[in-house]
């Protein structure tokens, strides 16, 4: 099975929601990546996503692809991620600390290293999924069959304006769990969220069985609470990553400070 698959037959078990923060590898170091992927599973994350740096807007707010600048401004390269990751990864076993990790990353990124190298560096490194947020569903059926055959899960988005016969062609090709945006827009942290977020998520679970995460938005935690009825876990990128932004003023133990507190308090509203 799995280990995206594990954690959320563990959840169900214990009646609770998931967690899943976001950071962009490489800033401000991938030493410091390492360290926050450490923490964030000492902390109770469920899984968490890493984001592969690249040049180009998919979907990122400005506080994601300003993370992502100042990692590629710092020459970060795929490689010395994988090794991060892998370096983390070996930790989190030592500890018993069983954090499924799931890479974000832009298709290009997978074309250009070469699509197997990729999916074996994934494998090796301690990846149990990919969330591939350009790629489009006609074009993921190939790769969720790669990524399959290895065992790793393809997570796919679903948005508010995704077709409902489309929906269902990108949940034909899904598996870990469905990434539901919740906002039309790029991600980013916002006050409120909108009311037919809800009603997609009805409709979505007459769909699918698969566990319905929301991202986009989510940031506070009167936003778990509301979510917590609906949705089986919650997303959470610029307002983790946003605490990275002044680094080199606080330093890196202050800003892996202030992200635990924010994930405690996400993860107390969330199971409460």
């Amino acid at each position: 099975m799995n280990p995206i698959d594990e954690a959320f037959a563990k959840l169900r078990d214990q009646k609770k929601k998931a967690f899943i923060p976001f950071i962009g590898a490489g800033d401000p170091d991938l030493a410091s990546t390492e360290k926050l992927i450490v923490e964030l599973a000492r902390q109770g994350a469920t899984i968490i996503e890493i984001g592969f740096p690249y040049s180009d807007p998919i979907a990122d707010g400005p506080v994601i692809q300003a993370s992502y600048t100042r990692a590629l401004s710092k020459g970060m390269k795929i490689d010395g991620l994988f090794t991060a990751v892998k370096n983390a990864k070996a930790i989190l076993d030592k500890e018993g600390l069983k954090t499924p990790l799931v890479g974000m990353v832009a298709a290009s990124i997978i074309h250009r290293f070469g699509r197997e190298k990729f999916i074996k560096a994934c494998l090796e490194s301690g990846f149990s999924g990919l969330i591939v947020p350009d790629l489009p569903a006609e074009e993921s059926i190939s790769l969720a069959k790669d990524l399959g055959e290895k065992s790793l899960a393809i997570i796919q988005l679903i948005t508010p304006n995704t077709p409902q016969d489309r929906a269902k062609m990108i949940l034909a090709n899904c598996t870990g769990f469905v990434y539901c945006v919740s906002v039309s827009g790029i991600t980013g942290e916002r006050d409120s969220l909108p009311e037919k977020l809800l009603e997609n998520l009805r409709w979505l679970k007459q769909q699918t069985k698969l566990p319905l995460c929301v991202g986009f938005g989510i940031s506070k935690p009167h936003h778990a609470t509301l979510l917590r009825d609906h949705a089986d876990g919650i997303i959470v990128g610029s307002a983790v990553v946003r605490h990275l932004e002044n680094v080199s003023s606080i330093g890196m133990d202050t800003a892996i400070k202030n992200i635990s507190s924010l994930s405690q308090s996400l993860l107390n509203a969330l199971n409460p």
